[in-house]
């Protein structure tokens, strides 16, 4: 058939031929008008609509180039004989992108491939296969992949899964593909999935039980087991009382570079050219200025990757249950296009610390094993495949800097968030005063960040009663820092961060960085509450009444 037209002006009549001559293929082949997969540049054949809709889509979005062989609307599946189609797709909108679809995965996520690129089309040769002789609309592997969402999307168990697929193979004509087990299932989709480790763990969060502690069954620290106590109080061997799960992030880095696509948008930092003098992406902040001046090796081969760590706890069992705690670490690569590094499949999850109280200042045990793989990242990772240059060659990645909301800030870089010290910059000269009533500490020298000639600096009733002369203070540099907490020098700093056995990190001059949401959220939520008095967010009660009337600030309000 003609396929010409796919390249043609969507506004010419081969165009409007080539459209109508394919629904009519597509219709004429899969019987229906109603459920056809959808070939637009958005849709990428993921979304099913009706001819109507699909008509619309691809005049105003354009159909998309790269699907050049048509399996989801009637023509046989290609012959998967040539391995480097596989590997990379000419826009990279892979055939089997509706398997990363179901599965939450991108096109980099299909299992680690050592050294070998072409190993990519023996790993998913099943994809090439039908779910049974004539079958078009799936294969073995998508319809697996389909089934096994269901089976996690609905906590099926494996027994149940296995009876599903015997039924399945019953159910399907003779010559299916269906797996009949659960273990042959797996065997199948092992390669789909990332590699990971259980490591356990001691529940006081004391240690790791991995290098010299990997045999040990009592905690060295605080002698507790490492085994789970039952109710009854006797211990399950073999059952660990705390597990944490590690995604180590090398292999997944390597992934990214066999995509032809992800490899080339891995570089497009080095070919942007910022020409207004704004910050518009990472590339222009002086960290990593830095990274390429002081160590310009590093700096001179565009596709060192510039990482950024992210942490934060949550309940994921919401009101249910208020004694969990769940701590994912995500990393964030900083080398690709803006509209792309905040994508979830780009949000790399390393870590994943779970259990019935949070780790708080104890965290730096989890981060051992992510810290040994950023080390290893920094000296290179040799005969990584760049799928774009068709070339191996030395992977380095350095960690940019952290971004928390101010509690989680405070556990990872050792700081002191509360109390009179709060301050990371003003440190032991941090402006405090604990309200009476209130019984709260608020800090009150914010207006030292002002311009010196600004009105709000000689403003008294509006604020504490008193004018505002000092000048802010200089951010201590992470030399400084490391200096102060290997001395003793501990006031505002609750332990030395694990990060500074990086290399780099106390060279940086932004290590730890806060998320602005947390803090437009807190603002909004007070202001709105004090404004519109909500219960529970109004700011404006008794105590704050009689605080203003102790500082002798707008004694008209008093209650």
């Amino acid at each position: 058939m003609d396929k010409s037209w796919m390249h043609s002006d969507r506004r010419s009549k081969a165009y409007e031929f080539g459209v109508e001559a394919f629904l009519n293929f597509a219709v004429e082949n899969l019987l229906t008008t109603t459920h056809i997969r959808c070939p637009c540049v958005k849709c990428v054949n993921l979304k099913v609509f009706g001819v109507g809709i699909i008509r619309d889509h691809v005049y105003f979005n354009g159909i998309d180039q790269s699907y050049k062989n048509w399996p989801f609307h009637g023509e046989p599946w290609e012959a998967s004989t040539n391995a480097s189609r596989n590997v990379e797709e000419d826009d990279g909108h892979s055939r089997y992108s509706f398997v990363s679809e179901e599965i939450d995965m991108d096109d980099n996520d299909f299992g680690d491939f050592g050294s070998d690129p072409y190993e990519f089309a023996n790993v998913i040769g099943d994809g090439d296969q039908p779910v049974y002789p004539g079958c078009r609309k799936y294969t073995k592997l998508s319809a697996l992949v389909k089934l096994y969402n269901l089976k996690a999307k609905h906590g099926m168990s494996d027994v149940c899964f296995t009876e599903l697929l015997i039924l399945q193979g019953d159910l399907l004509p003779e010559g299916n593909t269906i797996p009949t087990s659960m273990y042959e299932a797996k065997k199948t989709l092992c390669a789909l999935g990332l590699s990971y480790e259980k490591m356990h763990a001691c529940p006081n969060d004391c240690i790791l039980y991995r290098k010299e502690y990997e045999d040990s069954t009592n905690c060295p620290t605080c002698g507790i087991s490492r085994w789970k106590q039952g109710k009854d109080s006797i211990l399950k061997e073999g059952v660990p009382a705390k597990v944490v799960w590690y995604f180590p992030p090398i292999p997944r880095f390597k992934r990214m570079f066999q995509s032809h696509e992800t490899a080339k948008s891995l570089t497009w930092h080095a070919a942007r050219k910022s020409i207004d003098g704004q910050m518009s992406h990472p590339a222009d902040s002086p960290s990593w200025k830095l990274l390429d001046d002081k160590w310009p090796e590093f700096g001179n081969e565009p596709r060192n990757l510039r990482l950024a760590l992210s942490s934060d706890g949550f309940n994921p069992h919401s009101s249910l249950s208020s004694r969990y705690s769940c701590w994912p670490v995500i990393l964030v690569t900083y080398n690709l296009p803006p509209w792309l590094c905040m994508k979830r499949k780009f949000m790399m999850l390393t870590l994943l610390i779970s259990g019935p109280k949070q780790p708080g200042n104890d965290i730096d045990v989890y981060l051992e094993p992510l810290i040994d793989d950023l080390k290893s990242l920094w000296v290179g990772i040799r005969g990584v495949y760049d799928a774009h240059n068709g070339e191996y060659f030395t992977l380095r990645a350095a960690l940019m800097w952290t971004i928390n909301d101010f509690p989680a800030c405070g556990n990872l870089s050792g700081c002191v968030v509360k109390g009179y010290k709060a301050c990371p910059i003003c440190g032991d000269d941090t402006p405090s005063h604990r309200l009476k009533n209130g019984h709260k500490i608020c800090y009150i020298g914010h207006r030292k960040w002002l311009p010196i000639n600004h009105p709000y600096r000689r403003q008294r009733a509006a604020f504490n009663g008193k004018p505002e002369y000092g000048i802010p203070p200089e951010p201590l540099t992470g030399e400084e820092v490391l200096h102060m907490v290997e001395n003793g020098d501990r006031v505002c700093w609750k332990k030395k961060s694990i990060f500074f056995d990086l290399e780099y990190w106390k060279y940086l001059p932004v290590r730890h960085a806060l998320d602005v949401m947390h803090i437009e959220k807190n603002v909004c939520d007070s202001i709105i509450g004090t404004l519109l008095e909500i219960p529970g967010k109004n700011k404006d009660g008794i105590a704050a009444r009689l605080d203003l009337l102790n500082m002798g600030v707008k004694t008209d309000l008093q209650p």
